[in-house]
């Protein structure tokens, strides 16, 4: 962990928007796909969506969709996460997750940052 460095939580209420961003200092971004993952007090880490190399694909968690974005710039080597309509279930540490062979083995992690959304 310590690879990716995440930014942009917060504590927000019920319906507000918040954008998480991860920089990949000092490493070759734009061949990976790149992922934001979750974990909740008590629960495990789960996905929350993923992107490919050129920003065409994507794909997320049923419990995000329509509600999140995620996107990447990678002339600044950033991925972002916008997250609307944000509800008490959201609330977790979010982890960016670098994947370099695109078969969904994640060899880089950020070290997280909390989102939490009161009602």
């Amino acid at each position: 962990q310590g690879q990716l460095v995440e930014s942009g939580g917060g504590s927000v209420q019920a319906g507000d928007s918040l954008r998480l961003s991860c920089a990949t200092p000092g490493r070759t971004f734009s061949t990976y796909w790149m992922a934001w993952f979750r974990q909740a007090p008590g629960k495990e880490r789960e996905f929350v969506a993923r992107i490919g190399w050129s920003g065409y694909q994507t794909a997320y968690a049923d419990s995000v969709k329509g509600r999140f974005t995620i996107s990447r710039d990678n002339a600044k080597s950033t991925v972002y996460l916008q997250m609307d309509n944000l509800n008490p279930e959201d609330t977790a540490v979010y982890y960016c997750a670098a994947d370099p062979s695109g078969r969904r083995i994640y060899q880089y992690w950020g070290q997280g940052t909390q989102v939490t959304v009161s009602s």
